[in-house]
């Protein structure tokens, strides 16, 4: 058995819950049937949205570089499109402009490549079945394990920067970076016998509010809820702000995005890590909004929890309260209620970019493919 098989149903046994509510197998099928084809008809939707918005390049949302193409072409393969799809082949073609001589994909003057190469890199992944992209991924991949900082950058094991990745080679490492690097290379195979996985490890254990073994950093004992802030690099730093002791206060998508993130290196259900990161997240079950950081971020981190709640395998989730959550099929009807009538989905609430209907849209495709309801 392989060693994600293993760690896979360790999660589910481990988190293996039971609902008070008893259905007949026939009506949960009936709903799940339903709900499935709701999904699928939003989703019909959205790329119908998308394929009027991609511009004759084959962009969407030109002015971000490289980066929404590379999301929302991501979405529409996870969604089931293939890379001969009209609109899929030439986003394709369109990022393949950007493929840089030391193998990146971004904008020359971008101050985000990491973010742009991680997304393409995982595009040309998921287009990559009959290995046309099998020499670009070589080389985006080489690209985006250069930008880890560790001992390439002088760097040693005691630095609070290490093993982390930020937006490109010079900007100081982040959580929320770290993750998009972690996803990249656990696309193109890589697991957590890794040595680039291992070192990220180190800096994820450290963006977490829990003092052990792994993390000795100032902040780990000033906020002690196990949930995961943005970086404690360059001096710390939580886009939900700062306790009045001086700690880093936890924010969901950040939690989510560290809690994957471990699961992706490796480590099992009965670390104190995961148990403490969990603990925040029942105290802080929510899909109105991202708990910490209100509306900000909005999609991200309904993208985010799903694809960490997907990574552990359970499909009921118990909050603080003991209140089984169908996890799935909340964050589902969540998302189809949102979905604007033209097929799009936007945030009111703006920052990060949410006002874009191409990026919300395609972290709702991304989102999406975690979603089908179980029979």
């Amino acid at each position: 058995m392989s060693c994600l098989r293993s760690l896979s149903l360790r999660w589910s046994a481990a988190f293996a819950v039971s609902s008070s509510l008893v259905f007949s197998s026939l009506s949960f099928a009936a709903a799940a049937d339903d709900l499935g084809a709701q999904r699928d008809a939003a989703i019909a939707k959205t790329v119908e949205f998308l394929a009027k918005q991609q511009t004759p390049e084959g962009a969407f949302s030109p002015q971000t570089g490289a980066a929404v193409t590379a999301l929302v072409t991501a979405g529409l393969l996870k969604s089931g499109r293939s890379a001969d799809d009209p609109v899929v082949a030439k986003a394709l073609k369109y990022l393949q402009t950007f493929v840089q001589p030391d193998g990146g994909i971004y904008a020359p003057e971008s101050n985000y490549k990491n973010y742009e190469t991680g997304l393409a890199l995982m595009a040309f992944v998921d287009a990559n079945k009959d290995g046309r992209y099998t020499e670009l991924l070589k080389g985006s991949e080489k690209f985006v394990r250069g930008l880890q900082w560790d001992e390439s950058e002088g760097k040693d094991i005691s630095d609070p920067t290490y093993g982390g990745a930020g937006y490109g080679k010079s900007a100081r490492p982040d959580l929320s970076n770290t993750s998009f690097f972690l996803d990249a290379l656990k696309a193109t195979g890589a697991g957590p016998e890794d040595e680039a996985i291992k070192k990220a490890l180190i800096f994820v254990s450290r963006c977490q509010n829990l003092e052990t073994e792994h993390n000795t950093t100032e902040f780990s004992a000033k906020n002690p809820d196990g949930g995961f802030y943005y970086t404690p690099a360059a001096g710390g730093s939580s886009q939900a702000g700062k306790t009045d002791a001086g700690g880093l206060r936890s924010y969901a998508s950040m939690t989510y995005a560290g809690l994957k993130s471990m699961i992706y290196a490796g480590v099992g259900p009965n670390d104190p890590r995961v148990k403490a990161a969990l603990e925040w997240i029942k105290m802080n079950y929510s899909l109105k909004e991202n708990p910490g950081m209100g509306t900000a971020g909005l999609f991200y981190y309904y993208h985010t929890f799903a694809k960490a709640l997907d990574a552990m395998g359970q499909e009921t989730f118990n909050d603080a309260a003991g209140q089984p959550h169908e996890w799935r099929k909340e964050l589902l009807v969540v998302l189809l209620d949102s979905q604007k009538p033209d097929g799009s989905w936007t945030n009111e609430n703006a920052r990060w970019m949410e006002g874009d209907a191409n990026l919300v849209s395609g972290y709702a495709l991304l989102t999406l493919a975690y979603l089908k309801p179980a029979k």
